[in-house]
């Protein structure tokens, strides 16, 4: 499957450095997929409530004018109750170290993870670069300044 921005202009070139050969490099699991899976470089057995800064063992250049997304597996969150804690963990273009993914279990059992098995995905997306801009007075909003919950709960059942 191919997206509109592949049709118009190709997939986008990712540049990895596989730092350990006996790790598979980020792959798309299926045709049209938005993330590459990411491995863990080592075997780690996450307690309840355990969170783990966990090699994948490849280093990316981002190209230019993009960034690199770190987000949860969905089965590893609905089997295991495993979520990468700081969702999404950003890559930037400029970042040329190891990919790391910050995990944590909320499940009430130990999971453990082996070399090799998928833990998280790599999303890449356009960023815009903003300017800032400092102003005595920003412009109106519908919202306003209304934060947390004010825009009220969905209808439904309570």
């Amino acid at each position: 499957m191919t997206s509109p921005v592949e049709a118009e202009r190709g997939p986008l070139p990712l540049a990895v450095r596989r730092l350990d050969p006996g790790l598979p490099l980020p792959a798309y699991a299926r045709p049209g997929d938005a993330g590459l899976d990411l491995s863990a470089a080592e075997p780690v057995t996450l307690a309840p409530g355990e969170r783990a800064l966990v090699g994948t063992g490849v280093a990316v250049a981002i190209p230019p004018g993009y960034a690199g997304l770190v987000v949860p597996r969905s089965g590893l969150a609905l089997e295991h109750g495993v979520t990468v804690l700081n969702a999404p963990g950003l890559v930037d273009a400029g970042y040329r170290g190891e990919v790391k993914v910050l995990l944590i279990n909320h499940g009430t059992r130990p999971v453990r993870f082996e070399r090799g098995e998928r833990i998280a995905q790599l999303v890449l997306t356009p960023v815009a670069r903003a300017e800032p801009r400092e102003v005595d007075a920003l412009p109106p909003s519908e919202r306003g300044s209304g934060g947390f919950g004010s825009t009220g709960r969905a209808p439904g059942p309570r």
